[in-house]
């Protein structure tokens, strides 16, 4: 089978560059008297910055690129010329990537907006002079500062899909259907569980012009935390979301059974997601009359909205419609822009389900690199006096 273009987890090194070293340089020009030192301070190096592009919907492009490095500082010369600064390294990822240190499960930083860069890892600083270090009793000084060292680190970007409403239902409930009919996505349909095999993303026409984001992810099955199915690995593509449209056919067994093991799959995922606004859709409803309907509605939870819909007969789907918008802009619902950046907050990955989530993705593998860690000698530690230490200002 051929290998999916959609590519929502990867693990790089990243590695910023060392600041370049001070010049030692002294003055010796025929009319210099006494000359002096005039050697210049080494340029900083290179950052390592994501930036976010809406025009990539995928870390595909990331999957080939395993070893990301900025470049070094350059040496500080003489009649105290700067060295050159190390070139900056920008990485352009999709809006709502997050990133984590694959060795420690730390949270880093986290892209949600077009445009928007955060620096990853800084490029060192680069080493003073010895002009920096004459005075009045040392008056040629033969040291300069070495640059600061490099950064380096093996992250883990994760994609979170951005959109006001997630899909969450088991396989065959009809979500991928619902999406086709609501949206102009054109994601695949068929009648055995799992058709869906990633995440799908549909813009959906409401009136006076106005739209939402929807999306689909593969169907939850009972035990899916404990890795049955295909395990919570795509449950990432839903804790952004404002909604959550849970979907429950209408020939299923027990409604109210079916709705109630989704909520507890989402529970062991992240309790934070059981704060979200949810409704219920009971699909396939046109194989209900009102008999039916009126009996099996007693039964089902309470305190959330509720609909019986058929995507294939558009049964209720403007009315969902409306539902759906009536929820979203809901004062409950609404967040500002300043209140959203102080309070999301990312989790740690644990160690353990750290290691077995790497496993799954296939991206256990030691990343290696063939150069010395520097990837340059130690001659900038050659200048230094026996008994100058040296320290750099914050």
């Amino acid at each position: 089978m051929a290998e999916s273009n959609f590519v929502d987890y990867v693990k790089i090194l990243c590695r910023s560059g060392k600041g370049g070293r001070g010049s030692t340089h002294m003055i010796r020009e025929k009319y210099a008297a006494f000359g002096g030192p005039d050697g210049g301070d080494g340029g900083r190096g290179g950052h390592i910055i994501l930036k976010g592009n809406r025009n990539y919907w995928t870390l595909l492009h990331l999957r080939y690129d395993r070893h990301i490095f900025a470049g070094h500082g350059e040496s500080g010369g003489r009649s105290r010329s700067f060295g050159k600064d190390g070139a900056n390294k920008i990485i352009e990822v999709p809006c709502g990537t997050v990133v984590y240190n694959a060795d420690t499960g730390e949270f880093l930083c986290d892209v949600t907006e077009h445009g928007q860069e955060v620096i990853l890892l800084k490029g060192g600083r680069g080493g003073q002079g010895n002009t920096h270090f004459k005075t009045a009793t040392r008056q040629a000084p033969r040291f300069a500062q070495p640059g600061e060292p490099m950064q380096e680190v093996t992250v883990i970007m994760e994609l979170k899909l951005l959109a006001d409403i997630g899909l969450v239902g088991f396989p065959n409930a009809g979500k991928s259907t619902l999406l086709s009919v609501v949206s102009a996505a054109k994601p695949k349909i068929a009648n055995y569980p799992f058709t869906t095999m990633e995440p799908n993303l549909g813009i959906v026409s409401y009136r006076d012009g106005q739209s939402f984001v929807m999306a689909d992810i593969p169907g939850i099955i009972e035990g899916a935390s404990e890795g049955k199915g295909l395990g919570l690995r795509f449950l990432r593509h839903i804790e952004r979301n404002s909604l959550l449209l849970f979907m429950v056919p209408a020939d299923a067994d027990d409604i109210r059974k079916e709705y109630d093991i989704l909520l507890n799959e989402l529970a062991q995922f992240n309790p934070e997601m059981l704060d979200k606004q949810r409704v219920l859709a009971i699909t396939k409803s046109d194989m209900l009359d009102q008999e039916l309907m009126d009996e099996i509605t007693p039964d089902l939870p309470e305190n959330i909205p509720h609909i019986f819909i058929s995507s294939v007969t558009n049964y209720n789907i403007q009315q969902l419609k409306d539902i759906l918008w009536a929820e979203l802009n809901r004062d409950s619902n609404r967040i500002d822009d300043s209140a959203t950046k102080d309070t999301l907050v990312h989790r740690a990955k644990d160690l353990v389900i750290l290691k077995k989530e790497l496993k799954d993705e296939g991206e256990n593998d030691e990343i290696m690199v063939e150069t010395s860690i520097d990837g340059s000698d130690d001659s900038d530690l050659d200048d230094l006096d026996d008994d100058f230490e040296i320290e750099y200002e914050n």
